[in-house]
């Protein structure tokens, strides 16, 4: 384990936008040689703050135009097939399991709000749920990006 320190955090942000950056172009983004960069890199991955780079696909960033956030209150035992259930609606983008008061947040996007609305109408009809609680999504910024 390491502590980060701010030219490292600089680093991580330059990465986020642009992973596949050469070590000059970040050297000139952070202000440091690029063997100060590549030091950094070695070690945040060696030390396994920087678990991997990937790549993100078109598909990956594409925004449904209405898209919201689902919070659920589920009876105990019918847990497992809620969260089944849902993962089987195309409209469902993620559900997470929780603590504190909601059991499961359902991330959702549809391309209208007749069908989002359609969608939480079957969601609030399904065995073992007993409230719930949804916000719209209204802008979305991502870590490293302007």
């Amino acid at each position: 384990f390491i502590i980060m320190d701010k030219l490292d955090l600089s680093l991580i942000a330059a990465l986020r936008q642009n992973a596949r950056a050469s070590l000059s172009e970040l050297a000139a983004q952070v202000f440091v040689t690029r063997a100060t960069v590549r030091n950094r890199i070695e070690r945040l991955t060696s030390s396994g703050q920087i678990a991997g780079f990937t790549v993100v696909l078109k598909e990956d960033v594409q925004t449904h135009s209405v898209r919201g956030l689902m919070m659920l209150g589920i009876e105990g035992a019918w847990a497992e097939r809620v969260m089944r259930q849902l993962t089987g609606l195309p409209q469902v983008q993620a559900v997470h399991s929780t603590n504190g008061t909601w059991d499961l947040i359902v991330e959702l996007g549809t391309d209208t709000l007749e069908t989002l609305d359609k969608t939480l109408f079957d969601i609030r009809r399904m065995q073992g749920v007993t409230r719930s609680e949804t916000s719209l999504l209204l802008s979305t910024r991502l870590p490293g990006r302007r």
